[in-house]
C-alpha cells in the first residue's frame, strides 16, 4: 500500500522560512508527477508545485514562484518543498500527492489528477 507522509510543518514568522518533506513507502520513481498542494481555512485545496520524478522538470503556482522550491531525493524516496520569505497568506494545511499515471503539465494543478496523498502538515505564519 502506498503511503505519503509529510513532515516539517510549524509556526513561522513572516519572511522566515521552512522545509516540507514528503517520504514515500515506494520508490519515487514509480510515480509520474509528484505535487504539493494546500489548503487554507475556509478554501478549496489548490496547487502549489510539481516535480517530474524522472526529468527533474519543476512547475509552480504564480504565488509561489520564486519563494518555493521542490526538489527530490530519489535515492531516499522522498520530496521536499523549500519555503522561503513565508508570508501570512502562505498559512495552510500543505498536502504531498503523487500520480501514477503521466499527467499533462496543463493538468498539473487539477487535484484529480493524483490517487495518492498524505495527511497533510499545517503550516502557519504569523504577521
Amino acid at each position: 500500500q502506498v503511503q505519503l507522509v509529510e513532515s516539517g510543518g510549524g509556526l513561522v514568522q513572516a519572511g522566515g522560512s521552512l522545509r516540507l518533506s514528503c517520504a514515500a513507502s515506494v520508490r519515487t520513481l514509480s510515480f509520474s508527477p509528484m505535487v504539493w498542494f494546500r489548503q487554507a481555512p475556509g478554501k478549496s485545496r489548490e496547487f502549489v508545485a510539481a516535480i517530474s520524478l524522472s526529468s527533474g522538470n519543476t512547475y509552480y503556482s504564480d504565488s509561489v514562484r520564486g519563494r518555493f522550491t521542490i526538489f527530490r531525493d530519489n535515492a531516499n524516496n522522498a520530496m521536499y518543498l523549500q519555503m522561503n520569505i513565508l508570508e501570512p497568506e502562505d498559512t495552510a494545511v500543505y498536502y504531498c500527492g503523487a500520480s501514477s499515471a503521466p499527467v499533462p503539465r496543463s493538468l498539473l494543478h487539477e487535484l484529480r489528477q493524483y490517487n495518492y496523498w498524505g495527511q497533510g502538515t499545517r503550516v502557519t505564519v504569523s504577521s
